[in-house]
């Protein structure tokens, strides 16, 4: 039965921190949040995007 009292515990914690933190602090961690591709990635999705969309692709047209 510990480990379920030492979840109990934690989960008790978090709340109350949660609870005891003002509203506005709660919604600047929110905001700060960045983009899944650069936080595993780093820059490699921006530069491959921007070289994509300026790269001079010959596009084929399908001929019926």
């Amino acid at each position: 039965m510990a480990k379920g009292d030492e979840l109990v515990r934690y989960i008790t914690e978090k709340v109350v921190t949660y609870v005891e933190t003002p509203k506005e602090i709660r919604r600047e961690r929110r905001q700060v949040k960045e983009h899944w591709s650069s936080k595993w990635f780093g820059m490699i999705p921006l530069s491959l995007s921007l070289w994509w969309q300026r790269a001079p692709f010959k596009r084929k047209t399908r001929i019926r």
